[in-house]
């Protein structure tokens, strides 16, 4: 269902996706009531469902949104607390209502266990979690959250990683009219690389309008918009001329011999998406694609993605780091990772006028780490 920002305003009191809906707030299905009373050294998990909404109405070859409805997570024990997100996206067969369910069917997991364990915890989170990607990356953030809290560090330090290595993050600009192109690469004058949405029968009239105005290097995701071999290949060897690094999924994930017959004609690199969402998907993928877009939401959750970084690398495939609409959660705790990478999109969070959290920040591209534990993120639950 796609609203736009004046319809949106006008839901509250009513009900969105089957959940109550409030101002600023939708509190989860099943929330508090009837959960025990917390003993002590048992751990609880809170779920709340929080509309964000988009600076510019977002559009990709698939869709348009005005907002997007994430569902953040609570995990507490031992006075202290971490912080999960989960960002739904319908190309993976997900919704909010979905994921506060899945989240509260293995909320009891957590209750008499040993944070610590959390590979053990993880395991048993995604073997009872199986249609939802997002709620195992929700969970998986909240519990490694809680544990750099426990030890006091910040998670990039617990892994040994060195933020100055992190590369510059791209700003994205979504599909959209010339003129309103032009208007939101001004406003990202800041940042010195562009990530442009294309996959439409209007991508050159798009690049043309961004060219209008800088000369700045950018990179293209056509998310699966090209269906033909030959349609892919006319596109990138245009985008080529105009100063394109890389092109991100270009066909549909299922036309993997098409992409790797697409690889051998184009000097530009080609990375995976929508082909890739966790580790057993990568092998697959060598020799149609020179690299992956991990994304948590999709891998579900931090430890996953480590997994993916591990195996990609030994496979000679790079890395890139990306997202969805997000808070400062979630991009905080893909930004513990950035030092591994070859390329960054991590501004899902700047897309939004009203991020809950303060977490990792950006100053003219570069990820603005703090010294706090976990995930570094404080904010308004």
């Amino acid at each position: 269902m796609i609203v736009n920002r004046k319809e949106f305003l006008s839901l509250s009191g009513k009900t969105l996706m089957g959940l109550p809906f409030f101002p600023a707030l939708m509190t989860a299905a099943l929330g508090r009531s009837g959960v025990p009373k917390r003993k002590s050294g048992e751990a609880m998990i809170e779920v709340k469902v929080k509309p964000l909404i988009l600076k510019h109405t977002w559009t990709i070859s698939r869709n348009s949104s005005d907002y997007k409805t994430n569902v953040f997570v609570r995990l507490e024990k031992d006075g202290i607390v971490g912080y999960g997100e989960a960002a739904p996206n319908v190309r993976y067969g997900e919704s909010a209502e979905l994921t506060v369910r899945r989240i509260q069917e293995v909320r009891s997991v957590f209750q008499h266990r040993d944070l610590f364990h959390y590979v053990d915890l993880k395991q048993e989170i995604d073997a009872r979690i199986k249609d939802q990607n997002c709620a195992r990356a929700a969970l998986d953030m909240a519990l490694m959250d809680w544990v750099g809290k426990a030890l006091g560090v910040p998670l990039y330090r617990l892994w040994g990683l060195n933020t100055q290595k992190a590369p510059v993050t791209s700003f994205s600009i979504g599909i959209d009219t010339p003129e309103m192109i032009r208007k939101k690469v001004r406003e990202a004058e800041s940042f010195p690389i562009l990530k442009i949405k294309v996959g439409t029968d209007r991508d050159e009239e798009i690049i043309q309008a961004v060219r209008s105005v800088t000369h700045k290097p950018i990179r293209v995701d056509a998310n699966e918009g090209w269906t033909s071999k030959e349609e892919a290949l006319e596109k990138i060897q245009w985008l080529e001329t105009q100063g394109v690094e890389f092109v991100e999924q270009p066909m549909p994930a299922n036309q993997i011999d098409d992409i790797a017959w697409l690889r051998e004609r184009v000097p530009i690199p080609i990375v995976a998406d929508e082909a890739v969402k966790t580790a057993a998907d990568i092998p697959a993928l060598v020799g149609a694609y020179d690299g992956i877009n991990i994304k948590l939401m999709k891998s579900g959750g931090l430890q996953e993605a480590l997994r993916m970084i591990q195996l990609a690398k030994a496979l000679g495939l790079k890395i890139m780091l990306g997202c969805m609409i997000e808070s400062s959660v979630a991009i905080s705790a893909a930004a513990q990772l950035a030092p591994y990478a070859d390329w960054l999109d991590l501004d899902g969070n700047l897309l939004i006028s009203n991020d809950p959290f303060q977490g990792v920040g950006v100053d003219q591209g570069r990820l603005r780490y703090n010294s706090k534990p976990g995930l570094g993120v404080d904010g308004n639950w």
